[in-house]
């Protein structure tokens, strides 16, 4: 008789378990197509070949800890936009590091006006 109530209440409490443990399961997995934490909207090139687009696209479809990096774009003063972009780093911290990274060495390659600064559109 005890052996059946242990065997009871051993799976009433692993019922118990999985229900609570079963929606954070859900949370940790896969981040792709998620926009993430997005501090505002990036202008995106019209072209669907241009490499910016291409990177927020990427950035999209990531799985996991990404960034995307880019400039502003003001009409009147600016006639680009510069990107950056990291996928799949360790933490969502790294990714902004490494994306805020890539951002600025294509504004030093191109030595882009003064006034360009990188600032990160969107984390996951």
């Amino acid at each position: 008789m005890n052996s059946q109530f242990f065997d009871q209440t051993a799976a009433s409490l692993l019922a118990a378990l999985l229900v609570i443990a079963a929606p954070g399961a859900g949370m940790a997995g896969s981040l792709a197509g998620s926009v993430g934490d997005k501090r505002f909207s990036p202008v995106l090139p019209s072209s669907l070949k241009d490499p910016c687009n291409k990177a927020y696209k990427a950035y999209v479809a990531a799985s996991g800890h990404s960034a995307y990096a880019t400039t502003g774009f003001i009409r009147v003063m600016d006639g680009y936009v510069l990107c950056g972009a990291k996928y799949n780093a360790a933490s969502q911290q790294a990714a902004e590091d490494l994306a805020m990274k890539s951002c600025q060495s294509g504004l030093a390659h191109y030595k882009v006006a003064a006034g360009s600064q990188c600032q990160i559109a969107a984390s996951k």
